[in-house]
């Protein structure tokens, strides 16, 4: 074994790839601990199992963006009057429907009160005359007047009630208050703007990007930002990406906030943007855990379960380790299989296996 690891670790030196030679070398000796061979009239052996997990390549193109409101929504009242009480100061986060200010409606109150009392009367009066038309007693025309009077009634109650309700002014969106105009005990018209509120359900950011990204912008997959001294990715959704470039032939990209945007983030407020890339480039292939390849001679491989809980062996092309010290697989995978994760060494072609969801007491380190 170890004459066949040295002539494979001169080969790669006279490759010219050291690096890759000096890792291989460490995962090779690793596989050789793990392939030697199994005693015969071994009892059936409990094994563990994992599945191939997919290597995804992809890049990250960051730029500086800046936030800005979407829309801005100057709020009044649909009625004239004195201003008894704003609920709400400048940077306050409302939600829709909530109460934000209130004229004086005693004034209005009574004027809905006397109509009331009216409309109630002549209710009366035309239910009375309604008897009298059945009766025969009254005209056609006398009934029509009565009951179109008590229509008309309605009408001057209905808006009343309306200039009742106009007295209070309610979020329309979520967001935030931006500026407030005016102060209690003042007069203000109907349609007089006094609150300024930012629509953050439809705040954006916005960035610019260089030609090169644009014309790659079929590998963009995914958005996000991050707001100065935040550790944190806020997701973003693509609202826009202008088809001609500026003058510095850079090109704008709007996103749109995917969920609630934080609260820390305001409008002019300068945020970091990303742009994850799908990286045709990378390597594909799949990661498993070191102990579970195995060297039959000078090929890698693993334990596949087949029917019936018995076990076949795969060949894989191995590429050295990620990170996280797992065995990249490039070839011989297809990422569905089932395979035997530790104590590969004890184990032979079409052997009969049973399988455990977690390793014994006497299974130290989980190697078999």
């Amino acid at each position: 074994m170890r004459k066949r690891v040295n002539r494979w670790f001169v080969q790669h030196v006279i490759d010219g790839d050291m690096k890759k030679a000096i890792m291989m070398i460490f995962v090779a000796g690793v596989l050789a601990s793990c392939g030697e061979s199994p005693q015969k009239g071994a009892a059936v052996h409990s094994v563990m199992l994992t599945t191939p997990v997919s290597m995804e390549g992809s890049v990250v193109k960051k730029h500086s963006g800046i936030v800005r409101e979407a829309h801005t929504i100057n709020l009044g009242f649909k009625t004239a009057g004195q201003i008894e009480r704003i609920h709400v100061a400048e940077g306050d986060f409302v939600h829709k429907g909530q109460l934000l200010a209130e004229l004086d409606d005693a004034d209005y109150q009574l004027g809905v009160d006397a109509l009331q009392i009216q409309y109630d009367q002549l209710k009366d009066e035309v239910a009375r005359t309604e008897q009298l038309y059945r009766q025969k007693s009254i005209s056609a025309n006398d009934y029509e007047k009565a009951t179109a009077g008590l229509r008309q009634l309605g009408v001057q109650l209905q808006a009343n009630k309306n200039k009742l309700k106009y007295t209070k002014l309610y979020a329309p969106t979520d967001g935030y208050i931006q500026t407030v105009k005016f102060s209690p005990a003042e007069m203000v018209d109907a349609g007089t703007a006094l609150l300024t509120l930012l629509d953050v359900s439809r705040m954006e950011v916005v960035a610019d990007i260089p030609v090169d990204e644009y014309q790659q912008r079929d590998r963009f997959t995914r958005y996000f930002c991050r707001a100065a001294g935040s550790e944190g990715e806020l997701p973003m959704q693509l609202l826009s990406l202008t088809p001609k470039a500026d003058g510095n032939q850079l090109y704008q990209l709007r996103l749109s906030f995917v969920g609630q945007p934080a609260k820390q983030l305001t409008a002019g407020m300068n945020v970091e943007v990303g742009i994850v890339m799908a990286d045709t480039a990378a390597a594909t292939g799949f990661v498993v855990p070191l102990c579970a390849v195995f060297r039959d001679g000078d090929t890698s491989c693993v334990w596949l379960l087949g029917a019936d809980s018995t076990l076949v062996k795969q060949p894989v092309e191995l590429d050295g380790m990620d990170a996280q010290g797992r065995a990249v697989i490039r070839e011989g995978l297809t990422g569905s299989e089932q395979i035997v994760r530790a104590g590969v060494g004890a184990l032979q072609e079409g052997e009969k296996v049973r399988v455990i969801e977690r390793p014994s007491k006497t299974n130290v380190g989980g190697l078999l």
